[in-house]
């Protein structure tokens, strides 16, 4: 295993699961294999900090811990609750893990971490102009990044879109309530793309979180050619998490 010196170990909080594993910061490999748990009925905090216990244990870690959360973070504070816990609602996150687990908890918006790993690491390296990446889980989670800077929080899932908001058009999610074939899902993120082309004209979209990895599937139906998944796939967000923990340490 690579010298602790290199290791960070990334949680990527999500509102189906919660997963996590060490990231070798300077190549954005995981250097252990990846767990995952169901994020618990409701995402309440005391249970979700359960389940955060248990993978600070699994992972014998004591440090910095990266943690992506799925709700607008500034400082450590999360100012929506879409997929959670209401009781998330303008808490201090950082300060509430770092508390019951007496480590160090560096938080950020779960899109944004996956969009710097990709930034770091992935298929928006060195791009310029305008990179927006979206996360298709249990909702739409997005980030955007301007010549390599990010934009944080910005909430595409929560975009006006068919009389409603989009992520409660198109999801991963909702794939699998509705039971939708791979080109009725392709079909409808198409329109949400476009949508999204629309109003920001980014010279690239990437697809993280659970349907990345099924890109193939449906690729077929979306017409925009600068749309492509996300190289790091659903590690994305456990990977930019343990790089920001990795340099918000180094920074304080």
């Amino acid at each position: 295993m690579k010298e602790q010196l290199q290791l960070q170990l990334g949680i990527d909080i999500g509102g189906t699961g919660i997963k996590g594993a060490l990231v070798d910061i300077e190549t954005g490999e995981l250097a252990s294999e990846r767990k995952k748990w169901k994020t618990p009925r409701g995402a309440e905090p005391e249970d979700v900090l359960k389940v955060v216990k248990e993978l600070l244990e699994t992972f014998e870690w004591k440090g910095p811990v990266g943690c992506g959360f799925p709700a607008i973070i500034k400082d450590g504070v999360a100012f929506s609750a879409a997929n959670v816990s209401k009781k998330w609602y303008k808490s201090n996150v950082a300060q509430f893990l770092s508390d019951g687990t007496g480590q160090t908890f560096h938080v950020l918006n779960d899109a944004d971490a996956a969009g710097v790993a990709e930034l770091n690491f992935g298929k928006a390296k060195d791009l310029k102009g305008t990179v927006i990446i979206l996360t298709i889980g249990t909702g739409i989670g997005s980030g955007m990044f301007v010549d390599g800077k990010l934009v944080p929080n910005v909430e595409f899932g929560h975009l006006k879109f068919k009389g409603g908001i989009a992520e409660h058009f198109i999801s991963n999610k909702l794939r699998k309530e509705l039971k939708m074939e791979w080109d009725e899902f392709g079909d409808r993120l198409n329109e949400f793309l476009n949508h999204v082309d629309f109003i920001f004209s980014p010279n690239k979209i990437l697809l993280s979180g659970g349907v990345s990895v099924r890109f193939d599937e449906y690729k077929h139906k979306i017409s925009l050619n600068y749309v492509d998944s996300a190289a790091l796939y659903n590690n994305a967000g456990i990977i930019g998490c343990a790089i920001n923990a990795r340099n918000q340490s180094s920074s304080s």
